[in-house]
């Protein structure tokens, strides 16, 4: 009895421990990202349009990251009609997500370097009455980069309710889709956001 609440106190810390270190990463980017004087002449991606390039690396993640769903569900046999997933689903799973992972640092470190996290204000590069878009993408993207190191973290450990990694998935998904419609979606309708 002793050891089973010994064994539940040592998960509590580690997940507390990994939730501190999601947040850090979070804040320690958007802190980076705030002191850092853009420099909006980088370009990561020589003499090639970086939005435009930008665009097409976030559509490729989001893809990516439909298909990590997909095989999320397979793994957990919660999509119909699949069956039980063959041994390469799970290694096909973790290889996509460090592909995905690969295609957004060359966009994040643009980000960072060209553009930082800027502030809230009533003008926007693009000639809108707001930089809100701007705004929410950046903390998105830090928020990104703090839940993938959670969930990097959390597949190592033993022992999960079996609701954890569903959510920190799912959580990466939908902020990685709140990442492409702040920016790709932006981009591919004319630097304007659509009103759902």
């Amino acid at each position: 009895m002793e050891s089973g609440t010994q064994g539940r106190g040592a998960l509590r810390l580690r997940l507390a421990g990994i939730g501190l270190l999601a947040i850090g990463v979070a804040v320690a980017l958007y802190i980076a990202g705030r002191v850092h004087t853009p420099n909006y002449s980088f370009s990561l991606f020589g003499q090639t349009s970086p939005i435009a390039l930008k665009s097409l690396l976030a559509t490729v993640a989001l893809g990516l990251a439909v298909v990590q769903v997909l095989l999320a569900l397979w793994i957990y046999r919660k999509l119909p009609l699949a069956g039980a997933p063959p041994r390469p689903v799970p290694i096909t799973h973790r290889v996509i997500g460090f592909v995905l992972f690969a295609v957004t640092l060359p966009v994040a470190i643009h980000c960072l370097i060209a553009y930082g996290v800027p502030k809230l204000s009533t003008q926007s590069a693009y000639g809108g009455a707001s930089n809100l878009r701007a705004v929410v993408h950046s903390i998105a993207g830090c928020f990104f980069y703090g839940a993938f190191v959670a969930k990097v973290l959390l597949v190592q450990t033993k022992r999960l309710p079996k609701w954890v990694l569903p959510v920190a998935g799912g959580t990466l998904a939908v902020v990685l889709g709140v990442l492409w419609y702040t920016s790709a979606l932006w981009y591919y309708n004319g630097f304007q956001l659509p009103h759902l």
